[in-house]
């Protein structure tokens, strides 16, 4: 029974690497060429506006991207990720992953989403996928605010469903160790290279209190003058939802992440650990060192991170609204 349960295993992950592999083949960078010629501008232009308006919302629209292709929403055999499942509301078939515990009070950038889908639907109707508007709103979103940019491929489909429990379970908390980061990121394909550069999109944006606090008050491996600093709007009672840069230039993203960290500056358990005499130390020096690595190691990891397991040709659909199904 244990070597018949074994080899089940092996057939089942067989069938998610070939699922990947053929998904992925039927991305391109050319995919709307003919059928929305104008989508890529309507996406960038709207990102810059947003970006403009409220330089945070680059980190907030980055943040989606990641939390959706990290979330395999199951459909029939197979697991998918870059499916645009986070931008589900709840409906009496399902729970979303909106209120999953990484997410609830925090994600956001949706109203900006939906701006995106509208004009796209003015412009081609029932073309553009939710799931592609993520993934090319996140690059546009480096990019605005001083990143690098990368190709994006498309083609994804939008799922039909969401999954709380994935979002609960896949998705890293604030509070995991190194060991913790690595198992996930190696669950999802990646090298502990790739998971320190993708850490590095924590260069832009911010954290409530309630996800720092612990780290300010309880833990040593930081630099008491920042933990002072921190605990102004950080108090032991209230202040849950205040916010701090995640980096010291939180709108402009550069590599001071990683100068953080080595400083000791780190402002989440989960960032620190990536500098925390680890296996991970040496990546983390280089990219402080050196942000032209660090912006062409990124590049590589979004692209990456962008094919995870989309569904593609005839799976799935194009929503015509990204908060919820098209209806039958």
């Amino acid at each position: 029974m244990a070597s018949f349960s074994f080899s089940m295993i092996i057939t089942f992950s067989f069938f998610l690497v070939v699922a990947f592999v053929v998904a992925s083949a039927q991305l391109s960078p050319n995919f709307y060429a003919s059928s929305c010629p104008s989508a890529l501008s309507i996406i960038q232009d709207a990102v810059s506006m947003a970006v403009s308006s409220e330089p945070r919302m680059g980190a907030s629209l980055l943040r989606l991207h990641f939390h959706d292709c990290f979330v395999n929403a199951s459909c029939s055999l197979f697991l998918f990720g870059c499916d645009g499942s986070v931008l589900l509301d709840d409906t009496e078939r399902f729970t979303g992953e909106k209120t999953a515990r990484p997410n609830v009070n925090s994600i956001r950038g949706f109203d900006v989403v939906d701006n995106i889908k509208a004009r796209l639907e003015g412009q081609c109707p029932g073309i553009v996928s939710c799931a592609d508007i993520l993934a090319v709103a996140a690059r546009d979103s480096v990019v605005a605010l001083g990143g690098p940019t990368w190709t994006v491929q498309l083609g994804r489909r939008d799922s039909t469903t969401a999954s709380l429990r994935a979002a609960n379970s896949d998705i890293p908390p604030s509070l995991s160790d190194l060991s913790f980061l690595i198992s996930a990121f190696s669950k999802k394909g990646f090298s502990a290279k790739e998971m320190v550069a993708l850490s590095g999109t924590h260069s832009i944006g911010r954290a409530r209190c309630v996800l720092y606090g612990i780290r300010i008050y309880n833990e040593k491996n930081i630099d008491p003058t920042f933990a002072a600093s921190l605990k102004q709007d950080c108090p032991h009672a209230g202040g849950e939802d205040n916010l701090a840069s995640l980096d010291a230039t939180g709108d402009v993203f550069d590599n001071n992440y990683f100068k953080n960290l080595v400083s000791m500056k780190g402002l989440l358990h989960s960032d620190q650990q990536l500098f925390n005499n680890g296996s991970t130390d040496s990546q983390v020096n280089a990219y402080s060192l050196d942000s032209a690595a660090f912006f062409a190691d990124l590049a590589d990891a979004m692209v990456k991170m962008g094919n995870l397991s989309p569904l593609t040709g005839t799976d799935g659909q194009v929503r015509t609204n990204c908060r919820k199904v098209n209806a039958s």
